[in-house]
């Protein structure tokens, strides 16, 4: 199977674009597009003197030294520096995953970016392929069973840290640290400012993706699809303790509308709330779910650098919108993406226990019956 796959995808004569996934729609996965596209032409690792300097210094200052991603940083911290990623690259128990996505609107394609450049060593985890596979919302929490089995094809085990980024800066990523510490692995960061400031800093990139990272992308795709279909996976290294109080589902939202035990804070922008701007998905109305209050996720960064604020700006930040910090609070979006970013800044600030409601509004939008607030809401 999997040598059928590499010869496909090396010898493929034409490429398409993913197009991008629109309910009810199944998303495209990494497996079906592989067979349909070819590989990027080489493009040489950039390297300045900048990096080459930074690099001889940071060797100098034993930054490698004594180095365990249990102990080097805490896991009340959700995010790592680029220094420190360089500095701890190659060590084997660190893993490294592009987890870049782009909303549907934006017409890009995270597949060939990674192939174009992404950081060395990088595995590309496919937000869509790893997902559930029974529901037409797009990519809602696997099960434990499915989450297993697409981390064990990338090689990923419990013993491992892991940091995962996007070519935005903070975005998808947000999404993935989120997954890993809903099924119990919390040795998991975001790299802070992402794939732009990795390159801002000077630091090397890799382009046109190895034959064996490819392999393990698919792969981790297919064993996703396998588990759907009820088949047995193995072999499994990665194995699962599943939080549920760090996701939400519908009836539990339906619930908190009526005893209001936690704050529901949206991470869309505000004209997107307000229902004043339409959302990305076609035939889904703008709006948003009653009593619930609107934090927009970029608020949660530095303007300039794109770098999660520090706790005590963030603390602010929600502040500013009436959020209370000593009470419990609920992080929704669009489609459980964004709504990560709030929950990684919340836990930055020492709330860590924050849930995402995984359908977010396009799973409340859908449904016939259930009240919304905003312009677009009655139409």
């Amino acid at each position: 199977m999997a040598s059928t796959l590499f010869s496909r995808t090396f010898l493929a004569a034409t490429h398409r674009l993913i197009t991008p996934s629109l309910l009810p729609q199944k998303p495209l996965h990494l497996a079906s597009f592989l067979t349909r596209r070819v590989f990027f032409s080489q493009l040489g690792s950039y390297s300045t003197a900048y990096r080459s300097a930074r690099a001889m210094a940071s060797a100098g200052t034993g930054a490698r030294a004594g180095y365990s991603t249990s102990s080097s940083v805490a896991t009340n911290e959700p995010v790592v520096s680029v220094d420190w990623l360089h500095s701890n690259l190659r060590e084997p128990d660190l893993k490294v995953l592009d987890a870049s996505w782009y909303m549907p609107d934006e017409q890009r394609n995270p597949i060939q970016e990674y192939q174009v450049a992404h950081i060395p060593g990088a595995l590309f985890f496919d937000l869509d392929g790893i997902s559930d596979r029974s529901t037409s919302l797009p990519h809602m929490l696997p099960s434990e069973e499915a989450f297993a089995a697409g981390c064990s094809a990338l090689g990923i085990e419990n013993k491992d840290g892991v940091v995962v980024y996007d070519a935005k800066g903070i975005f998808s990523a947000a999404r993935v640290w989120w997954m890993f510490r809903v099924f119990g692995h919390d040795k998991v960061w975001v790299l802070d400012g992402g794939l732009p400031r990795w390159r801002a800093s000077g630091y090397d990139v890799e382009s046109s993706a190895s034959g064996d990272a490819i392999l393990k992308a698919s792969a981790a795709s297919e064993a996703i699809e396998k588990i759907y279909q009820g088949h047995s996976v193995s072999p499994i290294t990665f194995q699962t303790k599943f939080q549920p109080h760090l996701v939400w589902t519908l009836d539990q939202v339906k619930n908190n509308m009526e005893d209001q035990t936690y704050q529901h804070v949206d991470a869309r922008s505000k004209a997107r709330f307000d229902g004043t701007a339409p959302e990305p998905r076609k035939g889904i109305r703008s709006g948003h779910i009653p009593g619930k209050q609107c934090v927009p996720y970029p608020q949660s960064f530095d303007s300039a650098s794109q770098t999660l604020l520090p706790a005590e700006d963030l603390k602010k930040r929600f502040e500013q919108e009436e959020i209370s910090l000593d009470k419990p609070i609920l992080a929704s979006c669009g489609t459980g993406v964004t709504a990560c970013i709030l929950a990684m800044g919340l836990h930055r600030v020492g709330k860590t226990d924050v849930p995402v409601y995984d359908g977010s509004w396009t799973e409340w939008a859908t449904q016939p019956d259930l009240p919304m607030e905003g312009e677009d809401s009655s139409s």
